[in-house]
C-alpha cells in the first residue's frame, strides 16, 4: 500500500493557481502528502502568478508511489493533451486501481489517453473533446465514474479535493 500521497501534476507555465493550491491545501490538512510533477524541473508559474516547486518531472513518477493523480487545469494543461508521458501515467493510475483525477481543462488529458470511453466526466466547458474521445459531458461540478473524478473549474476545487479523499482506498 503507498504512503498517504497525492501526485498533482501541473503545467510548468500557466496552470490554474486555485486548481492547484486549494485541493493541495485540502490534501495536506487531512494529513496527505502531496508532491508536484510537471514537465520541467523547478517553479512552476501559474496564470495568475502563483510559484510552484516543481518536486519532479513527468519522467520520474512512479505511480506506485500515490493513492491518487491529479490532472490541474489551466491554459497549460492543453500542452499535455497529446503527451504520451501523460497518458502513460493515467492509463498506469487506472490500472492499479488508484484515483485519476482532472480538473477544467485537464479532463481532456485523460479523454485524448482513450480513457474516458463511456464514462461520465465533466470540464470547464465542452469544447467536445469530451465527446469526440467517446466520453458522455454531464456539465456536473464535480463528476465520479468508477476511479475517475472530474471536476469543473476553480469554483468546483473545494469539492473535488473532499471527493478525491472520500474515494482513496
Amino acid at each position: 500500500m503507498p504512503a498517504n500521497k497525492i501526485l498533482m501534476i501541473i503545467a510548468y507555465k500557466l496552470f490554474r493557481d486555485e486548481e492547484y493550491s486549494r485541493p493541495k491545501e485540502i490534501f495536506e490538512k487531512a494529513g496527505i502528502e502531496v508532491e508536484t510533477a510537471s514537465s520541467t524541473a523547478g517553479t512552476a508559474t501559474g496564470k495568475l502568478g502563483l510559484k510552484a516547486r516543481v518536486d519532479l518531472t513527468l519522467k520520474d513518477v512512479k505511480v506506485g508511489d500515490y493513492q491518487a493523480v491529479v490532472f490541474v487545469g489551466g491554459p497549460g494543461s492543453f500542452d499535455y493533451y497529446d503527451n504520451p508521458t501523460c497518458h502513460a501515467i493515467a492509463r498506469e493510475t487506472l490500472q492499479a486501481g488508484k484515483v485519476l483525477a482532472a480538473i477544467c481543462a485537464a479532463p481532456g488529458i485523460l479523454a485524448k489517453a482513450g480513457l474516458l470511453k463511456g464514462k461520465k466526466a465533466t470540464m470547464f466547458e465542452d469544447t467536445g473533446v469530451l465527446g469526440e474521445n467517446g466520453a458522455v459531458y454531464t456539465g456536473q461540478g464535480v463528476e465520479i465514474d468508477g476511479k475517475i473524478i472530474t471536476a469543473t473549474g476553480p469554483e468546483t476545487a473545494k469539492a473535488f479535493a473532499e471527493t478525491i479523499i472520500q474515494n482513496l482506498s
